[in-house]
């Protein structure tokens, strides 16, 4: 149910949330801001207590800053389990998904669920590689969904008294399409999502191009959630 206010004034990440707008443009998955946002929590042992925290881009990718950043501040035992979730609105580079495995080889009790609102440079085969190289590491990538923006925009986000069930509502055939491009990339598959951006009128376009391997390897309950793609009929 709805509170009429907004985060309590005593509630310990209400420093830590980013602000309405911010939501909103950062996550919007229409949107190609180049700037990346992260929203991280993390969870040691058997404790139920949830440590929240966001960052930016700084000179460096935002991805390379938390793990300074943890790394520094924090001890990892071999023998307690550590918990990271992370929310962000671009999936990493190759470089951070390098940097990424480094950390995880190094802290092997650590896992790792990273939450995308879009696709970083997407076509660029080293960034494909550096995806799937973590995945198979271990780590979970997914699209963000309806879910993880209602999630998010509870814990993470200072919004309005009233207005803690009022997220942005963005379509969601762009988060259905990016992840079935997400599918390709995993599948190492060719790229089906095609994506252009016209500057004089901000407009952002998407584009299904599908092979026949895409129709051979991707499920295709994938294929139909898009409500793009109307699958040929074998009449026998």
């Amino acid at each position: 149910m709805a509170s009429d206010r907004g985060p309590s004034a005593g509630d310990a990440t209400s420093r830590r949330r980013i602000e309405p707008w911010e939501f909103e443009v950062f996550f919007d998955p229409r949107e190609l801001r180049k700037e990346t946002c992260l929203l991280y929590e993390l969870q040691w042992g058997r404790s139920r207590d949830t440590w929240r925290h966001t960052g930016k881009n700084t000179t460096n990718h935002v991805e390379r800053n938390f793990l300074a950043k943890i790394t520094s501040e924090r001890h990892f035992h071999p023998s307690v389990h550590c918990s990271i979730v992370w929310f962000l609105s671009w999936s990493p580079c190759w470089q951070c998904s390098e940097a990424i495995r480094e950390f995880l080889d190094q802290h092997p009790s650590v896992t790792l669920v990273i939450y995308v609102a879009r696709l970083f440079h997407h076509m660029d085969p080293q960034n494909r590689q550096g995806l799937r190289d973590l995945v198979n590491r271990g780590v979970t990538i997914q699209i963000m969904g309806a879910r993880e923006y209602d999630y998010c925009w509870r814990n993470f986000v200072n919004y309005p008294p009233g207005k803690e069930a009022h997220w942005p509502r963005f379509p969601p055939v762009w988060m259905k399409l990016y992840a079935l491009e997400l599918h390709c990339i995993i599948l190492s598959l060719p790229p089906c999502l095609r994506i252009s951006r016209r500057f004089q009128n901000q407009l952002t376009f998407f584009r299904l191009i599908l092979q026949n391997c895409h129709y051979q390897m991707i499920p295709p309950h994938i294929l139909l959630a898009t409500g793009l793609i109307q699958l040929p009929v074998i009449y026998r």
